[in-house]
């Protein structure tokens, strides 16, 4: 299965790789984010296992969609916890909260984010994770600096991409990442690649840390 003709424009190459950057999915796209066979293809509770959410931990999901993973981090980090999730289109957000509503989930901030601006508040996210999304970033190095920004000291990015390297992965290659492509694009923002998980069927698992300032 490959993502269709919802996500197949571009928006320009980045600086410092020339990767193409694929274009936002539109709300046309939600059902394939709540897809049945989900689980399976990406191990998402696989994923949010390995990243160390914990109780009590303030986290942020940027391009949260229809809050597939918002809400299950919002399960891990209980009710001392919080989850920042954020979107672009109105619509996702509207449906999120419905899910939210839903399921019973009362730990998450849905945001209107921008194109270079998550809008999260300053210094108080303990982890913010990017599933599948940083390559459609049409102004990567500004919200990576908001991303940083919003971080605490010792606050990690999380990052999950379908892997370039391996051509087997059914996803349009404008949709996936090499470790390669990632660490250059994000170390150059401030932050230095801590950790690389390959345990999941598709994806990198990405972990950074931020960077000492000037460095």
């Amino acid at each position: 299965m490959c993502i269709t003709a919802a996500l197949s424009a571009f928006q320009g190459t980045h600086p410092l790789t020339g990767r193409q950057i694929a274009h936002v999915m539109g709300f046309g796209g939600a059902s394939w984010l709540e897809r049945p066979e989900r689980e399976t293809e990406e191990n998402v509770e696989g994923a949010l296992d390995a990243i160390g959410l914990k109780p009590g931990m303030t986290a942020a999901e940027i391009g949260a969609g229809t809050g597939y993973v918002s809400l299950r981090m919002a399960q891990r980090v209980g009710p001392n916890g919080k989850v920042y999730a954020t979107d672009l289109q109105r619509p996702m957000l509207d449906v999120l909260r419905q899910n939210a509503a839903k399921a019973g989930v009362r730990n998450v901030e849905t945001i209107l984010g921008g194109e270079a601006d998550p809008k999260l508040p300053a210094g108080q996210i303990d982890l913010i994770i990017l599933v599948d999304v940083y390559h459609e970033f049409s102004q990567p190095q500004k919200m990576l600096a908001g991303i940083r920004a919003a971080l605490k000291p010792d606050g990690r990015l999380v990052q999950l991409e379908y892997r370039k390297e391996d051509p087997a992965v059914p996803i349009l290659l404008d949709h996936k990442m090499s470790v390669a492509e990632a660490r250059t694009e994000v170390e150059a923002e401030g932050f230095k690649l801590a950790q690389v998980i390959e345990s999941l069927p598709r994806q990198h698992i990405l972990i950074y840390t931020k960077a000492p300032a000037g460095k």
